[in-house]
């Protein structure tokens, strides 16, 4: 059956709308003053990333790319508040880079279970009982929900794994990995058999360790030749590289002239990558022709201080002594890691409510951005003339009234805020 392993994807999500609050007023016998008691809407849903170490492609994400998860539900009179939208849980595999529209790193998801708000849904809007204070104590409005976030995510999938096995095509990196964990790539006698990254989970003694099966590496790689270019991505993360050689020559290449040319292509692709520590594989020992250039590979190993390990994938020769001197290598990597690891604090600034700029435009109307006064512009019911006013004082308050008038705008100039345009008028 064919495989489809996807690890590209562009979405767009959206969090919930939050629920309009309501404006109502107590009206029972013998109570004719009751006052305001319109609920508050409920909170849109959010649109959570989470990790899940059970998938392993974005193919989820390939045939839909619109998601959004439940808007907040409406206040009631009598006080009832409206429901909280669901949010939406989005699944997706470990080693999921998050990007956004100009490719910047948002979020990088590697741990199991990890889970993070890709876009928050809406407030819900306030109800009149809650809008209700000493100076307007029966306000005939309500607020309407927030809406929630939007973007559009770019996701990056790269595998987590320890090791990385690299080398040119049909050097027997998928019989290796075949024979050292329970991974069944497919194996065959022609180029670029393998077309999708393998995962491998290796046991040994009460240790593990992950190895990626990477397509085949040729000259000219980086600059999109063969598959290798599509897929290097995937042993970034790798600890360690552990480069497979074709020591019986059956293709008639010589093994040390792949070698170089191998990472030089890694050095092309980046140099960061060619710099990560490599254990060498001579593979096929079972064949005679193998023996013709063992001598002659391990002194060029050895005069450059690389650990050369003569094996044979089918037979399983030399196969312990790779394995061990691949798990000593981690775990001193491991140690170095979990030395120079430390908690990491993320603060993001929240904005205030003044942080908000005025633009004026070359046709004479003025632009006010930011996120509190459009949220305040969104959440107004512009049919509504009393809703109006209050929004009208609320900005005065925080200041856009003033710093419309330090850039120019005179009565009857059109302003935009979010979505809405109105005349200004000085209050």
């Amino acid at each position: 059956m064919f495989k489809i392993f996807i690890d590209e994807a562009k979405i767009f999500i959206e969090g919930g709308r939050g629920g309009n609050g309501c404006a109502s007023f107590h009206r029972e016998k013998y109570r004719p003053k009751g006052g305001p008691d319109g609920g508050d809407g409920g909170k849109g849903g959010n649109v959570v990333l989470s990790v899940d170490s059970k998938l392993h492609t974005l193919i989820d994400f390939h045939y839909r790319r619109y998601f959004k998860p439940e808007d907040g539900g409406h206040g009631q009179g009598n006080n009832k508040r409206g429901k909280d939208g669901k949010d939406l849980v989005l699944r997706v595999p470990p080693g999921t880079v998050v990007k956004d529209e100009q490719g910047n790193v948002l979020f990088d998801l590697a741990e199991e279970d990890e889970q993070i708000v890709a876009a928050k849904g809406g407030l819900g809007g306030r109800g009149n009982a809650s809008l209700a204070n000493l100076l307007k104590k029966v306000p005939g409005f309500a607020e309407k929900g927030e809406p929630g976030e939007k973007r559009e995510l770019l996701f990056d999938l790269k595998c987590l794994a320890d090791v990385g096995l690299i080398g040119y095509p049909n050097v027997g990196k998928s019989t290796l990995i075949s024979r050292i964990s329970k991974a069944k790539p497919k194996i065959a006698d022609y180029p670029f058999t393998t077309t999708v990254p393998h995962l491998g989970v290796v046991k040994m003694d009460d240790e593990s360790f992950i190895v990626a099966d990477v397509p085949g590496l040729i000259e000219g790689a980086h600059r999109g030749r063969g598959l290798g270019h599509v897929f290097l991505k995937h042993v970034e993360r790798a600890s360690l590289l552990v480069h497979v050689l074709d020591l019986a020559s059956v293709e008639e290449r010589d093994p040390i002239d792949d070698f170089e040319k191998v990472n030089n292509e890694l050095k092309k692709y980046s140099p960061k990558l060619a710099r990560r520590p490599q254990i060498v594989v001579g593979n096929k020992m079972d064949l005679p022709t193998a023996s013709d250039n063992l001598s002659r590979v391990s002194v060029y190993f050895k005069d450059r201080k690389y650990q050369f390990f003569p094996v044979s994938a089918v037979t399983g020769e030399g196969i312990n002594a790779f394995l061990y001197a691949v798990l000593g290598d981690l775990k001193i990597i491991w140690q170095k890691k979990l030395k120079r690891r430390k908690k990491r604090i993320i603060i993001k600034p929240r904005e205030g409510i003044k942080d908000f700029k005025v633009i004026k435009k070359e046709d004479g109307s003025f632009l006010v951005q930011g996120a509190y006064v459009e949220r305040l512009v969104s959440m107004t019911d512009m049919n509504n003339e009393e809703a109006i006013l209050y929004l009208q004082k609320r900005l005065r308050k925080i200041g856009v009234e003033e710093e419309l008038v330090k850039a120019g705008a005179k009565e009857k100039d059109l302003v935009k805020i979010g979505p809405i345009e109105f005349d200004f008028y000085l209050s």
